[in-house]
Protein backbone atom coordinates (compact mmCIF):
# COMPACT_ATOMS: atom_id res chain seq x y z
CA UNK A 1 0.00 0.00 0.00
CA UNK A 2 2.91 2.40 0.46
CA UNK A 3 3.03 3.14 -3.28
CA UNK A 4 -0.68 4.03 -3.42
CA UNK A 5 -1.71 7.67 -3.59
CA UNK A 6 -3.02 10.02 -0.93
CA UNK A 7 -6.51 11.22 -1.86
CA UNK A 8 -7.85 14.69 -1.13
CA UNK A 9 -11.23 16.24 -1.87
CA UNK A 10 -12.80 19.65 -1.51
CA UNK A 11 -15.80 21.53 -2.86
CA UNK A 12 -13.35 23.29 -5.18
CA UNK A 13 -9.78 24.54 -5.25
CA UNK A 14 -9.56 25.58 -1.59
CA UNK A 15 -8.05 22.26 -0.59
CA UNK A 16 -5.05 23.01 -2.80
CA UNK A 17 -3.76 24.93 0.24
CA UNK A 18 -3.72 21.58 2.05
CA UNK A 19 -2.29 19.76 -0.97
CA UNK A 20 0.60 22.25 -1.13
CA UNK A 21 1.53 21.54 2.49
CA UNK A 22 1.29 17.76 1.94
CA UNK A 23 3.49 18.00 -1.13
CA UNK A 24 6.02 20.19 0.69
CA UNK A 25 6.27 17.80 3.66
CA UNK A 26 6.07 14.55 1.66
CA UNK A 27 7.28 15.30 -1.90
CA UNK A 28 7.63 11.57 -2.57
CA UNK A 29 3.92 10.78 -2.11
CA UNK A 30 1.59 10.28 -5.09
CA UNK A 31 -1.58 12.37 -4.75
CA UNK A 32 -5.03 12.45 -6.32
CA UNK A 33 -7.09 15.61 -5.80
CA UNK A 34 -10.81 15.98 -6.51
CA UNK A 35 -12.47 19.38 -6.81
CA UNK A 36 -16.26 19.03 -6.67
CA UNK A 37 -16.63 22.58 -7.98
CA UNK A 38 -19.90 21.80 -9.76
CA UNK A 39 -21.46 21.75 -6.29
CA UNK A 40 -19.43 24.55 -4.70
CA UNK A 41 -19.82 26.10 -2.25
CA UNK A 42 -20.78 23.52 0.38
CA UNK A 43 -21.15 26.13 3.11
CA UNK A 44 -24.86 26.83 2.66
CA UNK A 45 -25.97 23.23 2.00
CA UNK A 46 -27.77 21.03 4.52
CA UNK A 47 -25.90 18.42 6.53
CA UNK A 48 -27.55 15.61 4.56
CA UNK A 49 -26.50 17.20 1.27
CA UNK A 50 -22.91 17.59 2.50
CA UNK A 51 -22.78 13.94 3.63
CA UNK A 52 -24.13 12.73 0.28
CA UNK A 53 -21.55 14.75 -1.66
CA UNK A 54 -18.77 13.59 0.67
CA UNK A 55 -19.78 9.96 0.08
CA UNK A 56 -19.66 10.51 -3.68
CA UNK A 57 -16.22 12.15 -3.45
CA UNK A 58 -14.92 9.37 -1.19
CA UNK A 59 -16.08 6.64 -3.55
CA UNK A 60 -14.43 8.39 -6.50
CA UNK A 61 -11.11 8.40 -4.64
CA UNK A 62 -11.51 4.82 -3.40
CA UNK A 63 -12.03 3.74 -7.02
CA UNK A 64 -8.61 5.32 -7.65
CA UNK A 65 -7.20 3.00 -4.95
CA UNK A 66 -6.02 5.68 -2.51
CA UNK A 67 -4.54 4.63 0.84
CA UNK A 68 -5.70 7.64 2.89
CA UNK A 69 -8.24 10.42 2.33
CA UNK A 70 -7.80 14.00 3.48
CA UNK A 71 -11.15 15.76 3.66
CA UNK A 72 -9.63 19.08 2.58
CA UNK A 73 -12.82 21.02 3.24
CA UNK A 74 -13.81 22.45 6.60
CA UNK A 75 -17.53 22.18 5.87
CA UNK A 76 -17.31 18.51 4.89
CA UNK A 77 -15.00 17.76 7.83
CA UNK A 78 -17.31 19.33 10.38
CA UNK A 79 -20.46 17.71 9.00
CA UNK A 80 -19.51 14.37 7.43
CA UNK A 81 -16.39 12.86 9.04
CA UNK A 82 -18.13 10.68 11.68
CA UNK A 83 -20.38 9.22 8.98
CA UNK A 84 -17.49 8.62 6.56
CA UNK A 85 -15.37 6.89 9.19
CA UNK A 86 -18.24 4.61 10.10
CA UNK A 87 -19.07 3.68 6.49
CA UNK A 88 -15.65 3.32 4.82
CA UNK A 89 -12.58 1.33 5.83
CA UNK A 90 -9.90 3.86 4.91
CA UNK A 91 -8.11 6.34 7.18
CA UNK A 92 -9.63 9.84 7.04
CA UNK A 93 -7.88 13.05 8.02
CA UNK A 94 -10.22 15.85 8.97
CA UNK A 95 -9.75 19.59 9.19
CA UNK A 96 -10.94 21.66 12.10
CA UNK A 97 -10.53 25.33 12.94
CA UNK A 98 -7.34 26.01 14.93
CA UNK A 99 -9.21 27.53 17.85
CA UNK A 100 -7.15 25.80 20.56
CA UNK A 101 -3.70 27.14 19.55
CA UNK A 102 -5.17 30.59 18.93
CA UNK A 103 -6.73 30.64 22.41
CA UNK A 104 -3.44 29.67 24.02
CA UNK A 105 -1.54 32.41 22.19
CA UNK A 106 -4.07 35.24 22.42
CA UNK A 107 -3.20 38.20 24.64
CA UNK A 108 -6.45 40.10 24.17
CA UNK A 109 -8.51 36.92 24.76
CA UNK A 110 -10.48 37.69 21.61
CA UNK A 111 -10.19 35.46 18.53
CA UNK A 112 -11.74 36.02 15.14
CA UNK A 113 -13.10 33.02 13.22
CA UNK A 114 -13.88 33.44 9.52
CA UNK A 115 -15.72 30.37 8.25
CA UNK A 116 -18.62 29.03 6.20
CA UNK A 117 -22.15 29.06 7.55
CA UNK A 118 -22.23 25.26 7.98
CA UNK A 119 -18.95 25.24 9.90
CA UNK A 120 -20.12 28.01 12.23
CA UNK A 121 -23.31 26.06 12.96
CA UNK A 122 -21.70 22.61 13.26
CA UNK A 123 -21.56 20.37 16.32
CA UNK A 124 -17.78 20.15 15.98
CA UNK A 125 -17.39 23.89 16.47
CA UNK A 126 -19.54 23.79 19.58
CA UNK A 127 -17.41 20.92 20.92
CA UNK A 128 -14.21 22.87 20.20
CA UNK A 129 -15.56 25.86 22.09
CA UNK A 130 -16.26 23.67 25.11
CA UNK A 131 -12.66 22.44 25.32
CA UNK A 132 -10.93 25.79 24.88
CA UNK A 133 -8.07 25.68 27.40
CA UNK A 134 -8.49 29.36 28.26
CA UNK A 135 -12.02 29.79 29.58
CA UNK A 136 -12.28 33.56 29.21
CA UNK A 137 -11.46 33.61 25.49
CA UNK A 138 -14.17 35.10 23.29
CA UNK A 139 -14.65 33.74 19.77
CA UNK A 140 -16.00 36.26 17.29
CA UNK A 141 -17.34 34.26 14.37
CA UNK A 142 -18.21 35.61 10.95
CA UNK A 143 -19.59 33.90 7.86
CA UNK A 144 -17.40 34.78 4.88
CA UNK A 145 -20.24 34.84 2.38
CA UNK A 146 -19.00 35.11 -1.20
CA UNK A 147 -15.34 34.39 -0.48
CA UNK A 148 -15.37 30.81 -1.78
CA UNK A 149 -16.84 31.99 -5.08
CA UNK A 150 -14.15 34.67 -5.34
CA UNK A 151 -11.37 32.08 -5.05
CA UNK A 152 -13.12 29.67 -7.43
CA UNK A 153 -13.37 32.43 -10.04
CA UNK A 154 -9.79 33.73 -9.71
CA UNK A 155 -10.84 37.13 -8.37
CA UNK A 156 -8.57 37.10 -5.32
CA UNK A 157 -6.85 40.39 -6.18
CA UNK A 158 -9.93 42.37 -7.18
CA UNK A 159 -11.11 45.55 -5.47
CA UNK A 160 -14.41 43.78 -4.79
CA UNK A 161 -12.54 41.15 -2.74
CA UNK A 162 -10.77 43.77 -0.67
CA UNK A 163 -14.03 45.58 0.13
CA UNK A 164 -15.72 42.33 1.11
CA UNK A 165 -12.85 41.38 3.41
CA UNK A 166 -13.00 44.82 5.01
CA UNK A 167 -16.70 44.24 5.69
CA UNK A 168 -15.93 40.98 7.54
CA UNK A 169 -12.66 41.84 9.25
CA UNK A 170 -13.03 45.46 10.37
CA UNK A 171 -15.74 44.65 12.98
CA UNK A 172 -13.43 41.96 14.40
CA UNK A 173 -10.60 44.49 14.62
CA UNK A 174 -12.89 46.94 16.40
CA UNK A 175 -13.67 44.23 18.97
CA UNK A 176 -9.97 43.72 19.66
CA UNK A 177 -9.00 40.39 18.12
CA UNK A 178 -5.30 39.53 17.99
CA UNK A 179 -5.71 36.19 16.15
CA UNK A 180 -7.78 35.30 13.10
CA UNK A 181 -8.56 31.62 12.56
CA UNK A 182 -9.39 30.65 8.99
CA UNK A 183 -12.20 28.08 9.00
CA UNK A 184 -12.31 27.35 5.26
CA UNK A 185 -9.52 25.99 3.07
CA UNK A 186 -10.31 28.54 0.35
CA UNK A 187 -9.45 31.45 2.63
CA UNK A 188 -5.62 31.05 2.79
CA UNK A 189 -5.49 32.25 -0.82
CA UNK A 190 -6.82 35.59 0.47
CA UNK A 191 -4.16 36.05 3.18
CA UNK A 192 -2.21 38.79 1.32
CA UNK A 193 -5.34 40.96 1.19
CA UNK A 194 -6.25 40.08 4.79
CA UNK A 195 -2.83 41.22 6.01
CA UNK A 196 -3.34 44.61 4.39
CA UNK A 197 -6.50 45.06 6.44
CA UNK A 198 -5.42 43.44 9.71
CA UNK A 199 -1.88 44.76 9.91
CA UNK A 200 0.92 43.21 11.94
CA UNK A 201 -0.99 43.11 15.23
CA UNK A 202 -3.23 40.19 14.21
CA UNK A 203 -1.81 36.72 13.59
CA UNK A 204 -3.57 34.64 10.93
CA UNK A 205 -3.77 30.90 11.65
CA UNK A 206 -4.58 28.30 8.99
CA UNK A 207 -4.20 24.53 9.40
CA UNK A 208 -2.50 23.29 6.22
CA UNK A 209 0.89 22.22 7.63
CA UNK A 210 -0.71 20.77 10.78
CA UNK A 211 -2.91 18.61 8.54
CA UNK A 212 0.09 17.51 6.49
CA UNK A 213 1.98 16.52 9.65
CA UNK A 214 -1.01 14.57 10.99
CA UNK A 215 -1.30 12.76 7.64
CA UNK A 216 2.35 11.77 7.81
CA UNK A 217 1.96 10.49 11.39
CA UNK A 218 -0.97 8.30 10.36
CA UNK A 219 0.90 6.90 7.34
CA UNK A 220 3.92 6.14 9.53
CA UNK A 221 1.76 4.46 12.17
CA UNK A 222 0.13 2.26 9.53
CA UNK A 223 3.52 1.60 7.90
CA UNK A 224 2.29 2.82 4.51
CA UNK A 225 4.48 5.89 4.05
CA UNK A 226 5.98 5.94 0.54
CA UNK A 227 9.75 5.49 0.13
CA UNK A 228 11.55 8.83 -0.07
CA UNK A 229 13.10 7.92 -3.42
CA UNK A 230 9.71 7.52 -5.08
CA UNK A 231 9.08 10.01 -7.90
CA UNK A 232 5.68 11.44 -7.11
CA UNK A 233 2.83 11.71 -9.60
CA UNK A 234 -0.08 14.06 -9.09
CA UNK A 235 -3.57 13.89 -10.56
CA UNK A 236 -6.17 16.67 -10.27
CA UNK A 237 -9.80 16.34 -11.27
CA UNK A 238 -12.66 18.84 -11.43
CA UNK A 239 -16.26 18.30 -12.48
CA UNK A 240 -16.80 21.90 -13.62
CA UNK A 241 -14.11 24.35 -14.73
CA UNK A 242 -10.40 23.49 -14.46
CA UNK A 243 -9.29 27.12 -14.88
CA UNK A 244 -8.72 27.85 -11.18
CA UNK A 245 -6.83 24.56 -10.71
CA UNK A 246 -4.56 25.36 -13.65
CA UNK A 247 -3.80 28.82 -12.31
CA UNK A 248 -2.94 27.59 -8.83
CA UNK A 249 -0.88 24.66 -10.19
CA UNK A 250 0.93 26.45 -13.00
CA UNK A 251 4.31 25.79 -11.37
CA UNK A 252 3.71 22.04 -11.06
CA UNK A 253 4.84 20.70 -14.46
CA UNK A 254 4.16 17.08 -13.58
CA UNK A 255 0.54 17.80 -12.61
CA UNK A 256 -2.16 15.99 -14.56
CA UNK A 257 -5.35 18.10 -14.63
CA UNK A 258 -8.58 16.77 -16.11
CA UNK A 259 -12.22 17.78 -16.27
CA UNK A 260 -14.66 14.91 -15.83
CA UNK A 261 -18.35 14.22 -15.58
CA UNK A 262 -18.99 13.30 -11.99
Amino acid sequence: MSSQAIGLFDSGVGGISIWQAVNTLMPYEHTIYLADNKNAPYGHKTKDEIIALSEKNTEFLLNKNVKLIIVACNTASTNAIPHLRQKYHVPFIRIQPAIKPASLQSQTKKIGLLATQSTLQSNMLQELKEIIPVNDVEIIGRYGQGLVEIVENNRMESRETYRLLQKYLNPMLEQGIDHLVLGCTHYPFLIPQMKQILGASVKIIEPSMAIAKQSKRVLEKLNILAPENQKAKHEFYANHSTAALKKLLKNIPEAFIKKLEF
